[in-house]
């Protein structure tokens, strides 16, 4: 712990006199999202669709943790917040093409309690019903069994979103082909209220023309991780290899030997699925050794610039947007970036990535994993996380523009989807050529892959180590079909799977480890 506490001394001592240009002064401690939730993007998700290679389908979640019991409001949008999809297709990490999303909240019984409310064919008044209510009169609305009209009576708090395309600088708002409103999913309260929550939540799914579809809602938060063990100082299990898996272990990308925080979460997500002729520059589907194949992409959340309380009336917000928080690639922020900087970056811009380039080139990370287990790990600069943050090989076809240093999340569309047979939650590290960082799934266990990339796994076999957390899946299984999460875990019956409690894999299995 010495060494540990000595060297993060003496890195953030050669950071501070050393700094990267143009950061601004008085940061708060904590990154700003810590302070607003509904604008912190906890992952970013993009990959060619598992059932149709000539899409791609884009995840952005949001808001972290949701607790599904947690009434009566449970987890609405922010309709303050600008939620975006950004792709850049030209390898100049700019937004060639982006994807807006508003949202719009209506009340619609005021006087209600709850956010949802319902029960069979509804509930009326007993003999015995204090006046001035009559015996017989509705009380509870029939079960919520749709998001319109017949058997969305129990739906008081309900949303609606609508979904910009902005490309090359002109904006297209996209509409239900249908011509109806586009809802969020709500959460799944309960099978009283939501008997039947996977048929409700698949009428979110909405076609909007030209191939494209979209879905925004609450669903099961598809991230999978040991949190609490990775965030005390990389304190990870020792059945669960202790950090570095035994071979079995690293081999089974079914089974957890270590428990999965995320378990019984919820998150908000919006997913679009897009043609790939849309999004790339040439405005066709391209081989994967084309340098046009690959796409840059990242998720940001903006709001207005000036809000004003004017209690007891609502809050009033007005004025262009600001950026609160950006994500290209996974656990950049978190694992990457220095606490100091941590707002910063959320705000800039990825063009401008090129300031950052201390951290993304030399991270701390590796030091500390060095420092903990003993591995080596390369030598500054390290060039071998370049194809993290540029546009080269073996991401991009070779001949691909690197552009500048951008943390973007990059695809190349031309690589067909896996089967889910053949499927590896490690990637290109297992020889995946579909997975992270080529894109990233929803199955990718980026925590493994991005601990063994910084420890120097694209750097040769002299730094590869099966660093681990022992989670290599998620707690509920997900779908093979869009929007592929798994629809918002039960309020009244969701489970967390913590440590020491049986079930560590989907509820079966040995219990999970305490150590």
């Amino acid at each position: 712990m010495k060494t540990i506490r000595l060297w993060l001394c003496v890195g953030m001592a050669a950071l501070i006199s050393n700094p990267p240009p143009a950061i601004a002064a008085s940061h708060r401690e904590a990154p700003i999202t810590a302070l607003d939730h509904k604008a912190d993007i906890t992952d970013f998700y993009a990959f060619v669709s598992y059932d149709d290679p000539t899409k791609v389908t884009f995840l952005l979640d949001v808001d972290p943790l949701l607790e599904p019991g947690n009434g009566p409001n449970y987890f609405p949008f922010d309709d303050d917040i600008l939620y975006a999809i950004r792709i850049d297709n030209n390898n100049d990490a700019q937004a060639e093409i982006s994807f807006q999303f508003r949202f719009q909240t209506e009340i619609r019984a005021p006087q209600v309690f709850t956010g949802f409310v319902g029960a069979g064919n509804g509930i009326d008044a007993p003999a015995n019903s204090p006046p001035p209510v009559a015996p017989g009169t509705p009380i509870v609305p029939p079960a919520i069994t749709a998001l319109d009209g017949a058997g969305s009576d129990g739906l008081n708090l309900r949303q609606r979103y609508t979904v910009t395309m902005v490309k090359n600088g002109i904006s297209t708002e996209l509409t239900n082909s249908t011509g109806a409103p586009l809802f969020a999913v709500p959460t799944d309260v309960g099978p009283r209220t939501m008997p039947n929550y996977p048929a409700l939540a698949a009428q979110g799914i909405y076609s909007l023309g030209n191939g494209i579809r979209v879905f925004a809602g609450t669903v099961d938060d598809p991230f999978y991780i040991d949190l609490g063990a990775a965030f005390d100082s990389l304190n990870f299990r020792t059945a669960a290899g202790g950090g570095v898996l035994t071979p079995a272990q690293d081999a089974d990308d079914n089974t957890n030997t270590a428990p999965d925080f995320v378990s019984g979460y919820n998150v908000n997500t919006i997913a679009i699925e897009v043609p790939i002729a849309m999004l790339t520059s040439t405005g066709t589907v391209l081989s994967a050794n084309d340098p046009a194949a690959t796409i840059g992409a990242w998720g940001t959340t903006s709001r207005p610039r000036i809000t004003v309380r004017r209690a007891p009336l609502p809050a009033q917000s007005s004025g262009s947007w600001s950026q609160v928080q950006r994500m290209g690639n996974p656990l950049i922020n978190e694992l990457i970036i220095g606490t100091g900087y941590k707002d910063f970056w959320s705000m800039s811009e990825p063009k401008d990535d090129s300031q950052f380039a201390n951290f993304d080139l030399d991270p701390l990370l590796a030091r500390v994993l060095n420092a903990v287990y003993g591995i080596n790990v390369p030598n500054p600069p390290r060039t071998d996380l370049l194809p993290l943050v540029v546009y080269a090989p073996p991401i991009a076809a070779p001949g691909t523009p690197q552009g500048p240093v951008a943390d973007l999340l990059r695809l190349n569309t031309g690589v067909a989807p896996t089967a889910q047979s053949n499927r590896r939650r490690l990637g290109l590290l297992a020889g995946d050529p579909a997975g992270f960082p080529n894109g990233r799934r929803v199955s990718d266990d980026v925590t493994d892959i991005a601990a063994r990339a910084v420890a120097g796994a694209f750097a040769g076999s002299a730094f590869s180590y099966r660093i681990g957390d022992g989670v290599n899946t998620n707690d509920v299984p997900y779908q093979e079909t869009f929007p592929y999460v798994a629809f918002a875990q039960n309020g009244r019956n969701r489970r967390h799977i913590d440590p020491g409690e049986p079930g560590c894999t989907q509820g079966t299995g040995a219990a999970c480890p305490v150590n």
